[in-house]
């Protein structure tokens, strides 16, 4: 996919966004208009053009989203670093079946693009451990997803 822009997730892609995966996201800071970007974990693709995800309803993500809903999630994955733009809508303020105040957004895939430089491969994904209760975690971790692929 180098040097390609594509309007959709491709299928090599499609499958690491159905999954728990390191995703950042780079929204316009609503006070400065600087770039903004954050770490998130409840992210799924619904298809190729709709990716759902999840933060906390007082995040700065979503007042950013508010005043500027262009966001770029960036997913390394599939060998390469990948660049996914489109406009974000709130979907909920606070998701239902959730024990936490959680905002669930959705956006709408405009143009995902390989940016890796030139000459090279991701050998390794990056990895992460949860450092809170592994149970709890989990048990979060599956009504969110539950409640992001239901809405």
């Amino acid at each position: 996919m180098a040097n390609q822009v594509e309007t959709k997730l491709t299928e090599e892609l499609l499958p690491l966004l159905r999954k728990e995966h390191y995703v950042t996201i780079a929204t316009v800071d609503h006070e400065n208009g600087s770039p903004n970007v954050n770490a998130i974990s409840w992210v799924y693709a619904q298809d190729e053009t709709t990716i759902r995800f999840s933060v906390d309803n007082r995040s700065r993500i979503v007042e950013n989203i508010r005043k500027q809903p262009l966001v770029t999630l960036t997913l390394i994955g599939a060998g390469s670093t990948y660049s996914i733009t489109g406009e974000t809508n709130i979907l909920s303020e606070k998701m239902e079946d959730v024990p936490l105040k959680l905002a669930l957004l959705e956006i709408k895939v405009a143009e995902v693009r390989d940016v890796m430089f030139y000459g090279a491969r991701i050998t390794q994904e990056p990895k992460y451990e949860k450092t809170y209760d592994k149970d709890a975690a989990q048990k979060l971790d599956n009504q969110v997803m539950s409640a992001m692929k239901k809405a």
